[in-house]
């Protein structure tokens, strides 16, 4: 089976997270957290500020790992490495997705890519632990 490795951004405002609307592929039209796939000769933070430059034209700090997902689609394995970041300069532009949307914890109205729903929930667990 295919496996594939990527990385995400917790990209933090506020109370908010930054989730954003694919816009090809299988999971069109649903939501995830954004980052991409790490190309050969680089980190998994530098791949994260790399994605987040070529997909919103913004430049970001990456804070710390939060987490690392595993999940089987019916044709491939998905690695994803989460780590939380904050945005350090720029306007959002979309290249890469219909829309982003900046959503509380709270919020149980998204149509979540299958993997991200791991991310949300950790995500909503360490809020209650806080």
């Amino acid at each position: 089976m295919l496996v594939i490795e990527v990385v995400a951004a917790i990209l933090k405002q506020d109370d908010k997270v930054l989730i954003a609307e694919r816009n090809r592929g299988q999971f069109d039209g649903m939501f995830e957290f954004p980052g991409g796939k790490i190309e050969k000769n680089e980190t998994q933070e530098e791949a994260l500020i790399r994605e987040m430059l070529e997909e919103f034209e913004i430049e970001i700090k990456v804070s710390k790992f939060l987490m690392k997902v595993e999940h089987t689609y019916s044709d491939f394995k998905l690695i994803m490495n989460c780590y939380e970041c904050y945005i350090v300069s720029g306007e959002i532009q979309l290249h890469d997705h219909h829309s982003i949307r900046w959503i509380t914890l709270e919020q149980n109205d998204i149509n979540w890519v299958p993997a991200d729903i791991k991310v949300i929930e950790e995500l909503r667990r360490q809020n209650e632990n806080s």
